[in-house]
């Protein structure tokens, strides 16, 4: 029975640290896109005909949203940077830590700004009743699918919700 982290591809640690990268940089551009397009939109918003008739609520919806797309940006694209910036200095390992992190923050982030910008939508369209139903929809929906249920299939996976503890375990186990 193989463990979790176990190499099973036949490559170096060179070769798994590549791969890992270039995979966490690989879903970082399909999220970065995703956000941009909710962010660019939500740049506009304060320019559109009517937005001076959104309440004091709207308006801090408005906020949090932006700010939250703003976030989830910058978590985005910090691994990239980083990458260039620590480009040749064998420090990969560090990278896909940070990377993997700041990925789970941009998420985090980025359900913040899904919440936020759907609820002023609905909240703007329909009424603010609408709105809590749906801010809660989309919070319980986010936090099932991006985070809970990954959370409850690595823990069947290795017996831990923190990200390496089972890599952790096994190296302090080989030390002994």
């Amino acid at each position: 029975m193989r463990t979790i982290g176990e190499n099973t591809r036949n490559e170096t640690e060179h070769e798994r640290l590549d791969r890992q990268l270039m995979e966490l940089l690989q879903g970082f551009r399909v999220a970065v896109t995703g956000v941009q397009v909710l962010f660019a939109f939500l740049l506009t918003v304060p320019f559109a005909p009517g937005f001076d008739q959104v309440d004091d609520g709207g308006r801090i919806l408005f906020y949090v949203a932006l700010f939250g797309a703003a976030l989830a940006s910058m978590f985005f694209i910090a691994p990239v940077i980083q990458h260039r910036i620590l480009f040749r200095l064998n420090q990969k390992p560090l990278l896909i830590r940070r990377a993997n992190r700041y990925g789970i923050g941009g998420a985090l982030a980025l359900a913040v700004a899904i919440c936020a910008s759907t609820t002023l939508i609905i909240k703007t369209l329909v009424s603010d009743g609408a709105a809590a139903v749906t801010a809660t929809a989309v919070v319980l929906l986010c936090a099932w699918i991006w985070f809970i249920q990954p959370l409850l299939s690595r823990r069947a996976a290795t017996g831990s919700f923190r990200p390496g503890a089972a890599d952790r375990r096994r190296e302090v186990a080989n030390d002994g």
